[in-house]
């Protein structure tokens, strides 16, 4: 299988450490990052991806907003220009250690932090980042 990606979650996946928005979505994003750390190949996707698929059934779900789909715009260009590589919906991106590394350096500096202006947990990923991402869930092999 392959793991369905919007741009912007690779950002989220660098600080992911165990919380979210419901048990279910916590659930859900714990068997996506083991899918990852295992090897699984990612497919970039425009729109709601294997992440917000238990946000969907909610009414307040903010998968569809435009806000969202400029933050995976943002995001698709910043992580581009770090891994020297185009970042676009409908290809694969290969998630490796050393990739993972250097998207956490870029984040800890704050260049690939563009998409993260008016986001709820910009607070604690900041924390996570600063605290040198201790104890998130995506090793990438």
């Amino acid at each position: 299988m392959t793991v369905s990606l919007r741009p912007h979650h690779l950002l989220c996946l660098l600080t992911y450490l165990g919380k979210g928005y419901t048990v279910d979505f916590v659930r859900n994003y714990d068997r996506i990052v083991e899918r990852l750390n295992t090897g699984e190949p990612l497919r970039l996707v425009s729109g709601p991806d294997d992440i917000c698929r238990p946000m969907l059934k909610e009414e307040t779900c903010h998968c569809h907003n435009s806000s969202v789909v400029e933050r995976d715009r943002l995001a698709a260009a910043e992580i581009g220009e770090v891994l020297g590589c185009e970042v676009e919906t409908g290809g694969s991106l290969p998630l490796s250690r050393r990739r993972v590394d250097d998207l956490r350096k870029a984040f800890q500096a704050g260049s690939i932090r563009s998409a993260c202006a008016g986001c709820e947990w910009r607070r604690l990923c900041s924390a996570i980042a600063r605290d040198g991402f201790e104890e998130c869930r995506l090793t990438a092999s």
